[in-house]
């Protein structure tokens, strides 16, 4: 089965950094999260793809595994072929079609091979098997696991216009990994681990091959020399779910998409490593008269066609209050006036923004004599055609 490019699923080259690998995820999870794609079927796949592909890329073990053979198991490479990537930086290891079966019916008395360190290879054994056993396994010191950083959480807010504009604070419940509080973030009770009696605690076992002789991290301990009781709180895990309640400050002036970060709110890590980071994308509700433009306020005001005409003092409407704005003679419909910093404060500069009104001059609504009277006596002072220009560039 085609195994997935996780380096291509996050847009990075196969040399890229752990930064560049972090930036990318946390630019994917932002685009495809569920929450920012409510209902869109597509966005939720390609995010869980996303999240597969970092939990393995930014995983060193398991990043190495990859590159490697091109996939990642928790039990070894199976005896397949490997994946994308396989080669890239270890040998391929490919014995089918080739019958070693002999070589391992000579490698010891009776047609078995030397047992060394509590482990063999039988006689019904297979030379891939010991070759992917050896590159599809981690090495590690008995007895110690690497700790890993927690992995960092991506969560949506909905706030309204208002509290975008003012800041607020937000109380969120959160689904979290946290450290468990029984075997202190080890997976296993305390006391409780037993020499491996497979490879007597040393983690490694030895194969015979007719002249080889392998070195391989002990299957059953997975190379840690002792046998783990796991945890009845975690299940070894270390880790445990809990929903937290995290208070979140929200800045004056956030904008649609703006993204805040909640140091080690992420889910925590194995072995005492710290925890990773929250992720809040911040939705902004429009406003049914005010429209936002970076840190500018647009909105557009009626005038009556004798405001328009003859100039006025009119009080529009800001996000501080009442202000009033002086309408020159002959203002024009769709004309855009300009009130200084009475936009949005910029938390990071320091500096508001504008607000720019648009005019829109209504026709009046004749229902009378007199308006109609008045209307012709205006017809007859201006009746020069407000159209001709346009014929000329027909």
């Amino acid at each position: 089965m085609a195994q997935q490019d996780y380096y291509q699923t996050l847009g990075v080259d196969r040399n890229a950094s752990a930064d560049e690998i972090r930036k990318a995820y946390r630019k994917l999870a932002r685009k495809h999260h569920p929450d920012l794609n409510p209902g869109d079927k597509a966005a939720e796949d390609r995010f869980k793809k996303v999240q597969e592909a970092y939990d393995i890329l930014n995983d060193p073990k398991k990043k190495q595994m990859y590159d490697q053979v091109g996939f990642y198991s928790e039990n070894g490479m199976p005896g397949a072929g490997a994946g994308p990537g396989a080669g890239a930086q270890g040998p391929h290891m490919g014995f089918g079609g080739f019958d070693f079966s002999d070589v391992f019916t000579r490698g010891a008395p009776g047609g078995a091979g030397a047992r060394g360190g509590g482990a063999s290879a039988g006689a019904g054994g297979n030379f891939s098997d010991i070759f992917h056993q050896w590159f599809g396994r981690q090495h590690a010191e008995p007895g110690t696991e690497a700790p890993q950083k927690g992995t960092d959480l991506e969560y949506g807010l909905n706030i309204d216009f208002w509290q975008a504009i003012k800041g607020t604070q937000v109380r969120l419940n959160i689904v979290r990994q946290e450290t468990c509080s029984v075997c202190g973030g080890t997976g296993s009770r305390s006391g409780a681990n037993t020499v491996c009696p497979e490879c007597n605690g040393s983690g490694t076992v030895n194969q015979v091959a007719g002249a080889m002789r392998f070195s391989l991290s002990c299957p059953r301990c997975e190379g840690t020399g002792r046998l783990k009781n796991k945890c009845s709180n975690c299940g070894g895990d270390g880790r445990i779910s809990t929903t937290e309640t995290v208070d979140v400050r929200i800045p004056p002036g956030a904008q649609q998409g703006s993204r805040l970060r909640v140091a080690g709110k992420g889910n925590a890590g194995t072995m005492g490593a710290p925890s990773g980071d929250l992720y809040i994308t911040v939705r902004v509700e429009p406003h049914p008269l005010f429209r936002r433009q970076a840190d500018d306020i647009e909105i557009s005001i009626p005038v009556r066609i004798d405001e328009a005409g003859l100039g006025a003092k009119i009080e529009v409407p800001t996000i501080d209050g009442r202000a009033l704005l002086k309408i020159p003679q002959g203002t024009h419909n769709g004309q855009k006036f300009r009130l200084r910093e009475r936009g949005v404060a910029n938390s990071r500069t320091g500096k508001r923004g504008d607000q720019i009104v648009e005019i829109q001059v209504l026709a009046p609504v004749v229902q009378d004599e007199r308006t109609k009277e008045l209307l012709r006596e205006y017809s007859q002072i201006h009746s020069e055609d407000p159209r001709a220009g346009i014929w000329a560039q027909v």
